[in-house]
């Protein structure tokens, strides 16, 4: 008996020692696996981020000589009438991502679940633009958009509408380049909103069904709640997309006319890569990473908090 008391204390503490070890081979192993992603993630993510920054502090032509400004670059920033022309298309562009792009995405996923032929058949339509390349997609309605021989121009003929010089009239460049983002990106979010609207149990709709809810009513207390994870989602991906929005932009205008069209990616682009300031440009740059950063942190807040009041 008294050897076995003496060695039980032994023994428990060999047992610790092997949980221990197994605990933290078991990290050790999840590290292994994580480490290469991570560390491209470092390279290629967080380290531009930081030299952006840095090459923001100085005045800089991309040769080896570099003059340290500090803050001048913000501040001259700050009093370009060009920048806050950018940045309020941005918004604009913002808006209608999250106001035009996801609820007709939303609208095209629901339209996929209505008791019509050839449903997969309009997927497929549906969901073409965005499998396109934004360059095709640009030049295609460049010519689309043509003031004399353009689909677009010839189309509203048909109903005693003027010609209209789209991309090259300060009043209606933008709506053309919205209209086609619409076109592009909402086919998007109509796949996240079709795949979380094939997650929702079909006991529901049975059970709502049973109680007399309509359709209405069952999009409206079952479908809908359930689908705002999804909309948050989509909001931070139309959101953060947006704030970096340049390919269709530039293929299409350039920025013109008269800045109209210009967002913070074109006239980061043309600063850095055409007017060689690269200091300048990396300022536009970092900017355009914290209005991303701070955007997509307010909606991640917002839901935080929806959901913590939910809980309640």
């Amino acid at each position: 008996m008294q050897n076995i008391e003496l060695s039980s204390p032994v023994q428990s503490a060999v047992r610790e020692k092997t949980k221990y070890r197994k605990h933290l081979d078991k990290r050790i192993t999840i590290c292994l696996f994580i480490a290469p992603a991570l560390l491209i993630y470092l390279i290629y993510i967080l380290y531009p981020i930081f030299g952006t920054l840095q090459y923001s502090l100085f005045n800089w032509k991309g040769g080896p000589e570099k003059t340290f400004v500090g803050l001048d670059n913000y501040a001259k920033l700050l009093s370009d009438a060009v920048f806050w022309q950018a940045l309020m298309n941005n918004v604009k562009v913002v808006l209608t991502s999250v106001f035009l792009q996801i609820p007709l995405g939303l609208i095209m996923a629901l339209m996929l679940f209505a008791p019509i032929r050839g449903k997969r058949f309009f997927q497929t339509i549906y969901f073409m633009p965005f499998l396109m390349s934004t360059v095709a997609i640009g030049l295609l309605w460049v010519f689309m958009f043509d003031p004399l021989n353009g689909a677009v121009n010839r189309l509203i003929s048909l109903f005693g509408f003027e010609y209209v010089a789209w991309l090259s009239d300060e009043k209606t460049a933008m709506s053309a380049i919205i209209l086609v983002i619409v076109w592009q990106y909402a086919p998007f979010y109509m796949i996240l909103f079709k795949a979380a609207i094939v997650g929702i149990p079909e006991d529901l709709y049975e059970a709502a069904s049973i109680d007399g809810a309509n359709a209405l009513k069952r999009f409206s207390h079952i479908t809908f709640p359930l689908l705002i994870p999804t909309i948050v989602t989509s909001s931070t991906l139309a959101v953060v997309g947006s704030l970096k929005a340049f390919d269709i932009f530039y293929i299409m205008t350039g920025g013109g006319p008269n800045n109209k069209t210009e967002l913070l990616g074109t006239y980061m682009y043309k600063q850095a890569f055409i007017h060689f300031n690269m200091g300048y440009g990396s300022t536009i740059a970092f900017m355009m990473f914290m209005l991303a950063f701070i955007a997509a942190g307010v909606i991640q807040v917002f839901e935080a908090g929806r959901k913590k009041k939910g809980a309640v």
